[in-house]
């Protein structure tokens, strides 16, 4: 047992660290191929490379994770769409922000994904994230200030919002499905959001990227999102979602090291600061998360016409304190 949590903590850290080196390669990538390919072909790598995982799964002995269903059709549109847009902008934007800058910025899901549950699905939100949250949107804004004396933002960092934000919902929205098969998912979305991007990218008459460049982005592709999210799943199943998110959230700061490292990028004062408050608040969004024993993704309570509620009997993956396997069966 302490063998497999062992492995499974560095499972997770290496999820972290792989999703970490997208912003600084991606970055080096911008140079031979448009950004709306560049996010088709990181997509597609994922896709294609954890469809291969997903193939050999099914051919292993023991019961497998429900599939998606007709009803989950919805959920599963919205992602894929939303997915489209998310990484084209953040593309877009990486093309004229520093990698660094970017790598911090890309924390801000945290916030949209927070908000948005919050006002979609009523989730509770505690002092002390309230309090991360805007030091992680201080953050954010202190990226993006261009010009202080004259507070103009920089196009590039308000792209990399818009991607963040266009993540929050994203999220929000494949939590409907988040107990269904994993790897199914991941596979579905790199590659239908890699042909979405792919053809957003014909429509804007992008050029062709070379064959080097594109084999590379496809590489990328699969261990910075596909291989990290696959690594994250095998994770979670000893640490649990808690713990598991806990390290993964070290993934900005990873790349924000590997961009200076890298990309020899210059930091001023007002990334400092930046970082300070982005360290801060990421600190607290893990307290928080750590501290959570039993948390929900869905609603149990459904509001009757002319008030009251219904108590309703269902059955979900889940787990009653962190520390527990995970289960299903039904109750009220």
């Amino acid at each position: 047992m302490r063998n497999k949590k062992v492995l499974a903590t560095i499972s997770a850290i290496l999820a972290a660290v792989f999703y970490a080196i997208h912003t600084p390669f991606a970055k080096g990538l911008l140079g031979e191929i448009a950004p709306t390919y560049l996010a088709a072909l990181l997509y597609l790598g994922a896709g294609l490379g954890i469809g291969a995982i997903y193939l050999l799964s099914l051919t292993r002995p023991g019961k497998k994770p429900e599939g998606l269903s007709r009803k989950d059709l919805p959920y599963t549109i919205g992602m894929v769409v939303l997915d489209i847009a998310a990484p084209s902008l953040l593309m877009a934007g990486l093309w004229v922000t520093a990698a660094s800058g970017a790598a911090l910025l890309s924390n801000f899901e945290i916030v949209a994904t927070c908000l948005l549950a919050l006002v979609f699905f009523r989730e509770k939100i505690t002092l002390r994230l309230w309090i991360g949250i805007a030091l992680i949107t201080l953050a954010s804004a202190l990226l993006s200030v261009q010009d202080f004396t004259a507070l103009t933002f920089s196009p590039g960092s308000v792209l990399i919002i818009a991607a963040a934000l266009c993540w929050g919902l994203e999220n929000n929205l494949t939590r409907k499905i988040s107990s269904k098969n994993t790897l199914q998912i991941v596979m579905i979305k790199g590659i239908f959001c890699g042909i979405g991007s792919a053809l957003v990218a014909l429509l804007r008459r992008e050029p062709l990227p070379p064959i080097q460049p594109a084999l590379l982005a496809l590489l990328l592709g699969f261990v910075s999102f596909g291989l990290s999210i696959f690594l994250y799943v095998r994770a979670q199943k000893e640490l649990g979602a808690a713990k598991t998110s806990a390290y993964y959230a070290i993934a900005p700061f990873v790349g924000v090291l590997l961009s200076i490292l890298l990309l020899r990028e210059i930091i001023g004062l007002p990334f400092v600061l930046a970082f300070g408050c982005m360290v801060l608040g990421s600190v607290l969004v893990v307290i928080d998360t750590l501290l959570v024993r039993h948390r929900h993704l869905h609603t149990h309570l459904i509001a009757l016409p002319g008030g009251g509620e219904a108590l309703v009997e269902h059955e979900h993956e889940h787990r009653h304190f962190v520390t527990d396997e995970k289960h299903t069966h039904p109750h009220h």
